[in-house]
C-alpha cells in the first residue's frame, strides 16, 4: 500500500482547458516547490510533451484500451511519486470512450487509479446551466469521484457568482477555480492535430509566466492539493523498472528534433533495457547518419511544418537513403513513412524527401486518420511474426498518392485507416513504415523484435 497523492483534470469536452489548468498546477506545485509527476490518459503525443515541459520530467501516457487495465495501473505506481501531486490529465469528455459504455474514457481510468476529479467547464455563454452537466456527470456514474469543479472562460463576476451558486447548490460540490478569459495569443496555439508541440513553441518562458499569472492564480491550489491527499493508498504493484543504458554494443540511432519528437518514454526505455545505446540524431542538423549505428528510428512528428529545411537537407536524406539500400534495420512511424518517400506535398509545395520508398504522400487538410489502430501481420516483414496482432493509434493528415504498383505491405488492418486501403506498415528489405504508432507497454515483442533486427545489423 503506497500513499500517493493525485488528481484527475476531466473536461465537458475537448478544448473545455484541461491541459491550461493540468500545466497551471503543475507549475504551482513548483513554485511552492512540492515535486510533481503528471500523466496524461489516451495515447497523445503533444499533450504528454507540454506536461512534460511543465513538469521538467517525461509525462506517461496511460491508456487503458492499448495497455490493458493492469499494466496501467501498474506504470502508474512504478512512475508516481509518494508524496507532492501525482496529476493525471483526462482527455475529451470525462465519460468518453469506445462505445456508449465509456469504455476507456476518463472516468474509468479515474476509478481504476481511484483518483479524485476536478471537472473543468468552459463557462462560455452559459450561467445556471452549467450546473446540469455536472450534475449529469455526478449521476451517470456514483462510483466516479468528482471531487470539485473549475470554472473556464469567465466573463467577469456577476457571471462567476451565479455558476458558482448554481454548481455549489445544486451539485454539493466546491468550485475550485474561476479563470477569466485571457487576452488573445497568451497562452496555447494550436493547428492541425492540435496544441503547436514545446520544442516548436519560442516563446516557452513567457507561457510559465503567463500560466501562473492568468490560470494558476485563479485556482485554489491549497484545496486542490488537500483533495489529491485524501486518495487512498495504492494497492497495485509496480512494473519492473527498466534497466539504465547498459552502454551495450548495439547502437540504434532515432531522429529527436523539433521535426520528429513523437517518442513514448517506454518506447526508449524498452530499447535501452534491452541493451542499446540510443543515439539521438537532428534531421535538421545532421548531415549523415552515424557509421557506428545497427539499426535506426524515426518516430512521428511534424515533417511538414519542416519540410523545406528537410528537403535542403540532401546529405542526411542520401545517407538514409543509402543505409536503408544496404540492409540498416529502419522502423519508422507516420512522419518517419513521410520522410522516407520520395516527396512531401505540403500546402501546393513539392518537397523531395528521402526516396527509399517509390511513392509520395500528400498533407491534405483534413484527417485521413484518426483513432485506435488493430493490425493482423500477415505477410513477411523485418519485425514481426506472422499472426501477430497489434494494438496501436494513428493521427494523420497526409496520404499516399501512387503513381505506379502498391508497394508491399505487411498487415491487415482490423479497425483504422492505415496506408491503403485495409493494409498498413510497407515494407522493403529491413525496412518498416507504418502510420500505427505502437506503445512498448502494449506490444513488448516491439522492443525485442527491433533489438534482434539490430543485433543481426552488428553482428
Amino acid at each position: 500500500m503506497t500513499e500517493m497523492p493525485r488528481l484527475a483534470v476531466a473536461g465537458l469536452s475537448g478544448e473545455s482547458g484541461k491541459t491550461l489548468v493540468s500545466l497551471a498546477l503543475l507549475f504551482e506545485a513548483g513554485r511552492k516547490e512540492i515535486p510533481v509527476r503528471a500523466f496524461k490518459k489516451g495515447p497523445d503525443y503533444i499533450d504528454a510533451a507540454w506536461l512534460g515541459w511543465a513538469s521538467g520530467r517525461p509525462a506517461r501516457n496511460l491508456d487503458t484500451y492499448l495497455m490493458g487495465f493492469d499494466r496501467v495501473a501498474r506504470s502508474f505506481a512504478r512512475n508516481g511519486i509518494p508524496s507532492g501531486l501525482n496529476l493525471i490529465e483526462g482527455n475529451r469528455g470525462l465519460y468518453d470512450g469506445l462505445d456508449a459504455r465509456g469504455t476507456h474514457s476518463t472516468a474509468e481510468l479515474a476509478k481504476l487509479l481511484r483518483a479524485p476529479v476536478v471537472l473543468v467547464v468552459n463557462g462560455t455563454k452559459v450561467t445556471r446551466t452549467a450546473a446540469a452537466p455536472v450534475l449529469g456527470c455526478q449521476k451517470l456514474d456514483p462510483e466516479v469521484w468528482i471531487a470539485g469543479v473549475i470554472l473556464n472562460q469567465v466573463a467577469g463576476s456577476r457571471h462567476e457568482r451565479v455558476m458558482r451558486e448554481a454548481i455549489e447548490t445544486a451539485c454539493q460540490v466546491p468550485v475550485l477555480g474561476v479563470i477569466p478569459r485571457a487576452p488573445e495569443g497568451i497562452l496555447l496555439s494550436t493547428r492541425h492535430l492540435g496544441l503547436v508541440t514545446p520544442r516548436e513553441f519560442a516563446g516557452r518562458d513567457a507561457l510559465a509566466r503567463n500560466l501562473l499569472d492568468h490560470v494558476a492564480s485563479h485556482l485554489e491550489f491549497d484545496r486542490l492539493l488537500a483533495i489529491a491527499r485524501r486518495a487512498p493508498p495504492l494497492e497495485s504493484p509496480a512494473l519492473p523498472a527498466p534497466r539504465s543504458d547498459t552502454g551495450g554494443e548495439v547502437t540504434i540511432g532515432y531522429l529527436n528534433d523539433s521535426a520528429f519528437s513523437f517518442y513514448y518514454p517506454e518506447n526508449l526505455e524498452a530499447l535501452r533495457a534491452g541493451g542499446a545505446r540510443l543515439a539521438p540524431i537532428s534531421a535538421l542538423a545532421a548531415d549523415t547518419l552515424p557509421v557506428e549505428l545497427d539499426a535506426l528510428y524515426i518516430g512521428g512528428g511534424f515533417p511538414e511544418t519542416h519540410a523545406q529545411e528537410l528537403s535542403e537537407n540532401s546529405g542526411l536524406l542520401g545517407s538514409i537513403r543509402r543505409a536503408a539500400r544496404t540492409g540498416l534495420p529502419v522502423y519508422a512511424e507516420c512522419g518517419g513513412l513521410m520522410l522516407l518517400s520520395r516527396a512531401l506535398t505540403w500546402r501546393g509545395f513539392r518537397y523531395p524527401m528521402a526516396g527509399v520508398f517509390d511513392f509520395e504522400v500528400v498533407v491534405c487538410d483534413m484527417p485521413q486518420g484518426h483513432g485506435y489502430t488493430e493490425l493482423l501481420v500477415d505477410r513477411p516483414n523485418p519485425f514481426f511474426a506472422l499472426g501477430t496482432h497489434l494494438k496501436g493509434h494513428e493521427f494523420h493528415y497526409s496520404k499516399i498518392v501512387l503513381d505506379g504498383p502498391e508497394p508491399l505491405t505487411a498487415c491487415a488492418v482490423r479497425r483504422g485507416s492505415g496506408c491503403f486501403d485495409g493494409r498498413d506498415a510497407v515494407v522493403s528489405g529491413n525496412v518498416w513504415a507504418a502510420y500505427t504508432h505502437l506503445h512498448a507497454l502494449a506490444t513488448p515483442e516491439w522492443a525485442q523484435a527491433f533489438m534482434g533486427q539490430a543485433s543481426a545489423c552488428h553482428n
